[in-house]
Parts: C-alpha cells; sequence; structure tokens
C-alpha cells in the first residue's frame, strides 16, 4: 500500500474475520499489501446482526437495535476495497457499505469505518423474520452453517432465494 491514497478503514463481523470461510480474501490482500489487519473493535452503537439463507451473516442498519458488535478493523485500499465489494455483492444490491462507528472495548474514542450492511430491499424484514433477535458476534458455533457460494444451488437467482425466505412463515 505504499504511495497509495488514504486507505479506507473497513469493519468486519461475519465470514471475513479469521478463522472463517471468506477470510482467505483478507489474507490474500494482506499478503499483496492491499489491507493491514488493525485489531479487534466494536460498534459504538447497538446494531442487529442475525444470519439468513445459507447461514450468510447480515448487519442490518437500525442503529439502536440489536446488539453491540464485535468484529475486527482493517485498513485497505482501494484495489483490495474492490475486491471486498466483488465478494460482499455491492454492484448486485446484496449487501450495501455504509460507514459505522467502531472502538476498542476500553476505549472511549472511536473511528469511522465502513461496514457491509444487508440491502436495504431485504435487511429489516429478515430482522424482522428472525423476530428481531441478534447476535452480539458471527462466531464459530455460527459459522458452521455458512454455505460457501461455490456450494448453493445454482437453479435460482439469489434474490428470488432471498425474498422467498424472508416472506415465509418458518425460521
Amino acid at each position: 500500500m505504499a504511495g497509495e491514497a488514504p486507505k479506507n478503514l473497513v469493519f468486519v463481523y461475519g465470514t471475513l474475520k479469521r478463522n472463517h470461510a471468506n477470510h482467505f480474501l483478507l489474507e490474500d490482500l494482506i499478503s499483496s499489501n492491499d489491507a493491514v489487519h488493525i485489531g479487534q473493535r466494536t460498534t459504538r452503537l447497538q446494531y442487529p446482526l442475525v444470519t439468513g439463507l445459507y447461514g450468510i451473516p447480515y448487519l442490518i442498519n437500525k442503529p439502536g437495535s440489536g446488539q453491540k458488535i464485535r468484529g475486527e478493523l482493517y485498513s485497505v485500499s482501494k484495489r483490495g476495497l474492490a475486491r471486498l465489494d466483488e465478494l460482499e455483492g455491492i454492484k448486485v444490491n446484496h449487501y450495501e457499505r455504509l460507514q459505522i462507528e467502531v472502538s476498542e472495548e476500553e476505549s472511549n474514542g472511536a473511528v469511522l469505518a465502513e461496514a457491509y450492511f444487508a440491502h436495504c430491499r431485504f435487511g429489516e424484514r429478515l430482522w424482522e423474520k428472525r423476530g428481531k433477535c441478534g447476535m452480539c458476534e458471527f462466531g464459530q458455533n455460527e459459522g458452521v452453517s455458512y454455505v460457501m457460494v461455490k456450494d448453493r444451488p445454482t437453479f435460482s437467482s439469489f434474490f428470488d432465494e432471498i425474498e422467498a425466505f424472508v416472506s415465509s412463515s418458518n425460521s
């Protein structure tokens, strides 16, 4: 990242965290000097964090609801951010990258970063489907239910599936 413009701070809370299914991407970015791990952080405000279809974790943009979320903070180059955006489906409205304040657990000071939130098309309905009950951290127990993209059915679109999921009466 030497000689590049200012870095983007990115807060990750799900499969991009260490010891989770998609952390390989951040490892690759770190090895190419497109990302640096800064450390553990917690959101300053409470947010809903739930899992959806295929065990995918979603942060919901409803500040003040849910719990303070524990995750990891990275400094990422523009090239690295583009790769994260691709994984998170920014262009296809799976997630949206929004600002969020995070801090170290024992610190009163917060920094402004960005995080990937469930797209507004379905995020709030997913929170309601989960009974407005979320978690404070996507951990190893939740991670085992995550299904990698390559292992998901290919017969329908993700958005048809998520729409059916949030509209169904079962959990």
